[in-house]
């Protein structure tokens, strides 16, 4: 049986995980979104300490580090780029309200094809973020912690994570949906376009 430091570390870990996993639901900020996760992912590398799985909660630990920092570099250049469609919106006589949010993923939408390139590596660094099975780190390194939790009948932590990452699945797929497919829903979104980052 566990020691009770550790199931303190198991029960805390886990109810984070899924605590910010349910804030990152209800958030409109892209980097909000990310930011919450980070919180949950965080919780699965804790409640995996106290399960005793180090070397799981190591290896998710190395791997999110990876796909969330190209998560957010995607959510800055999203949001370049709808801030620059802005300015361009505006010069063509559109008008926005003062506080007109560039970060508002509402604001966003249809911006695939606006920024392909952004859109591409979100996706990927998304689909891990999930969990999507074989082909992902962040599928392994989930897969990891909660195949411990199984493996020592751990079933209050291992239900609670497995819900937690059907949940981080939908968030991110919601923040890819609402920034990148259907139709633009402001004319920031309509006018963005992907940053130039060559030097003249």
């Amino acid at each position: 049986p566990l020691s009770i430091p550790m199931q303190a570390m198991a029960f805390i870990g886990s109810f984070t995980a899924l605590f910010a996993a349910t804030i990152a639901l209800a958030q409109r900020d892209v980097k909000k979104v990310l930011a919450y996760s980070t919180i949950s992912q965080l919780g699965f590398m804790v409640a995996a300490l106290g399960i005793g799985a180090y070397v799981a909660a190591a290896f998710h630990l190395m791997t999110h580090a990876i796909f969330k920092a190209l998560l957010f570099m995607g959510s800055g250049s999203v949001i370049h780029a709808v801030e620059h469609g802005e300015e361009h919106a505006h010069h063509l006589g559109h008008h926005f309200p003062a506080n007109f949010d560039a970060q508002d993923m509402f604001n966003m939408g249809g911006l695939w094809g606006r920024i392909p390139w952004t859109a591409w590596t979100f996706l990927i660094g998304g689909l891990s973020l999930s969990g999507f099975p074989f082909v992902t780190a962040g599928f392994w390194s989930k897969d990891e912690i909660l195949a411990d939790a199984f493996a020592h009948e751990r079933w209050i932590v291992f239900g609670v994570l497995a819900i937690s990452a059907v949940l981080t699945a939908f968030y991110t797929m919601r923040a890819i949906g609402l920034t990148f497919f259907g139709a633009p829903r402001t004319a920031a979104s309509d006018h963005a376009s992907q940053p130039d980052w060559r030097m003249n």
